[in-house]
């Protein structure tokens, strides 16, 4: 609100104020209704969706205010079986993807780990997609959405097998939801339904790669980006649904409130949303954190910041 030093008040308009003020005007307080849809098409051991995932945060963050976010489960890998399950990576058995993944990581600088995948690999993807189906029916696409986070990070940081009964059930219940009834739904048919109705939207979208990033506007009118690619490709996108107009960014959340929100953010995440060098990123946490309201902490070389 702008601030009035005036203590004069005009006897004929009644207004403390600026005097040119119009008497009455046509205001509208609301938000403009998104038209845009974008369906952002993914898979909980999906590693390049996981090193997209400052990129993405940014994007939502800065631009979210044109468009309605969709997650869509892709269905990445139902089961191992006899012979190569991705013959143009090389990859035939859980083991091959060990190297695979760590080499995203280290590109990426959003910590994998991978070996949990020779010594106790993920064997489908299914059940952690269908627990996120789950919460999205019975709770909100926000809270489906943390699910996701965490089950990446638990996976790809900390190591831990998202498809394990007990995993599973343990991330869901860190979300204050009961995670033994969900998980048990989960597993039932009801689960495998919601995620199948996911599936028919994935191939109705024309998606065969992940992560896949589609805009439409009402007259369902497109553009399809696949891969992770940097911040202005998906800009440039967005411009294309709004008629070659350049998007109008937001201002990112400050550091404080958005740790708050997220409860741990990567350094790399942070290096991104806020345009940091790796150089000046221990100066401005410093500069923008409370001391004692986080903490940080180191995994495979990478610094990552919890809330306390």
């Amino acid at each position: 609100m702008t601030k009035n030093n005036s203590m004069i008040c005009d006897l004929e308009t009644g207004v403390c104020g600026p005097a040119e003020e119009e008497a009455m005007e046509a205001i509208d307080l609301n938000q403009p209704k998104k038209t845009i849809d974008l369906y952002y098409v993914t898979d909980p051991i999906c590693s390049h969706c996981w090193a997209l995932e400052p990129i993405l945060h940014r994007f939502k963050e800065q631009y979210g205010h044109y468009f309605n976010f969709h997650t869509v489960m892709g269905g990445l890998l139902e089961k191992w079986h006899d012979g190569p399950i991705d013959p143009a990576n090389g990859i035939s058995v859980p083991a091959d993807v060990a190297e695979h993944w760590r080499e995203i990581g280290e590109h990426s600088r959003m910590p994998i780990d991978g070996s949990l995948m020779i010594d106790n690999p993920v064997q489908s993807s299914f059940p952690p997609s269908r627990v996120y189906k789950v919460i999205q029916k019975y709770h909100d696409d926000e809270r489906a959405y943390e699910y996701l986070r965490r089950a990446r990070e638990a996976l790809f940081a900390f190591n831990q097998n998202i498809a394990e009964k007990s995993v599973m059930i343990e991330l869901v219940n860190n979300l204050g939801l009961d995670g033994e009834a969900i998980v048990k739904e989960a597993e039932e048919q009801m689960g495998q339904q919601l995620l199948e109705e996911d599936f028919a939207l994935a191939a109705k979208l024309g998606v065969r790669g992940f992560p896949t990033l589609i805009i439409v506007n009402e007259e369902q009118k497109g553009v399809k980006m696949v891969g992770n690619r940097p911040l202005d490709f998906y800009v440039s996108g967005l411009s294309q649904i709004l008629n070659g107009e350049d998007p109008k960014p937001s201002q990112p959340a400050s550091l404080s409130y958005l740790l708050n929100k997220e409860g741990l953010l990567f350094a790399k995440e942070i290096e991104v949303m806020y345009d940091v060098e790796p150089s000046d990123l221990q100066a401005f946490v410093e500069k923008e954190l409370t001391p004692g309201s986080y903490e940080a902490r180191e995994v495979l070389d990478e610094k990552y910041y919890v809330k306390q």
